[in-house]
């Protein structure tokens, strides 16, 4: 991080550097850490402005928009132009970007349908929660955004690490998400900060996911899903397995019988997402009533599952809708409701 090797070319410690860290990283003013009982060296004190004005020339809010639900859009621009978003999620979340665009080409995602133009920098990665934190309070970061983690994976873990020692995120609290690098899970799980894992699976049958995630590795489900749910025994964080519901695509009966055959008595918590829409994909949302017949499945079958509402949705930031432009908002909401939560 360039604006850290300002600050230790003045002569700051590495005590001083994480202490500047820890004061940026809460949303304070960095100039403020010198006032803290951390006394910097006369030199590293005088340099703080500048690393100041690097670190808070990475990136600015745009643009923001709330939610009745508690979500806010947030329409992140960089310093060369481009532009993320991020989502401020109910309860101390904030839902991260990884990339400017996304390489995987989910048919049920907008990201996907921009290409990817570049990934960020860990300090581009580290601003959006500073940003988030400055609005207010953040304990729980998902890389759930724009992008695939994996595909920016050193900047990410790097991002991880900060966050997981100098920025005070709680390890599960931390999450990745992904659609299935097999190279993911040993990398995570060398990570002195293990982060708590999301798989984005979507089907249990190969061909089918390969349509639906036409450009993610070609590994089979079931191995996929195995690597994941150990390294979830290694970490004793759950993995979450992410599943977009799209009607008559992958919820089907036989999609839930693999689902128990593979997960029960396993680790795990399924997060079934109803499909959100997205102008010019060619997808509907599950029924209500389909989709909770599914977590009630799940559940008589001893696995943890849940029907997730997706945050932000009334300004077009819920899971599959973020685009990083801003006339985007706002979204028209639309497809079946998932109506009122029924007993599991």
């Amino acid at each position: 991080m360039q604006a850290l090797d300002i600050l230790r070319a003045s002569g700051a410690k590495p005590e001083h550097v994480a202490r500047a860290m820890r004061v940026w990283l809460s949303g304070d003013e960095l100039e403020a850490a010198h006032r803290s009982r951390l006394a910097f060296p006369a030199t590293a004190r005088a340099a703080l402005p500048e690393v100041e004005r690097e670190l808070e020339g990475v990136a600015r809010v745009v643009a923001e928009e709330a939610c009745d639900d508690g979500g806010v859009r947030l329409l992140v621009g960089l310093a060369d132009g481009k532009s993320v978003e991020s989502v401020l999620l109910p309860r101390d979340g904030v839902c991260v970007s990884t990339q400017v665009g996304c390489a995987v080409g989910c048919t049920f995602c907008m990201t996907g349908t921009h290409g990817l133009a570049r990934n960020l920098s860990c300090e581009e990665l580290l601003a959006q929660v500073v940003l988030a934190r400055r609005r207010r309070r953040v304990r729980r970061v998902v890389f759930m955004g724009m992008g695939e983690p994996a595909h920016n994976l050193d900047a990410v873990l790097q991002a991880i690490a900060y966050l997981g020692v100098e920025g005070e995120v709680g390890h599960k609290d931390l999450v990745f998400s992904t659609v299935g690098e097999p190279r993911v899970f040993e990398r995570l799980a060398a990570n002195a900060v293990k982060p708590a894992l999301a798989l984005s699976l979507h089907s249990t049958d190969r061909e089918r996911r390969e349509a639906l995630l036409p450009r993610a590795p070609r590994v089979d489900p079931r191995e996929l899903t195995n690597s994941a749910l150990d390294y979830a025994d290694r970490t004793g964080h759950p993995l979450q397995l992410q599943w977009t519901l799209l009607a008559g695509a992958n919820d089907g009966d036989d999609e839930l019988e693999r689902l128990i055959e593979w997960l029960r008595g396993r680790r795990v918590v399924v997060n079934f997402i109803p499909y959100n829409p997205v102008t010019g994909l060619d997808h509907e949302r599950t029924s209500g009533d389909r989709a909770h017949a599914m977590t009630r499945a799940l559940h008589a079958a001893g696995i943890t599952a849940k029907l997730r509402r997706s945050a932000a949705l009334e300004v077009g930031a819920a899971c599959g809708q973020l685009g990083g432009v801003r006339n985007q908002v706002p979204y028209p909401v639309s497809g079946p409701s998932l109506g009122p939560h029924p007993p599991l």
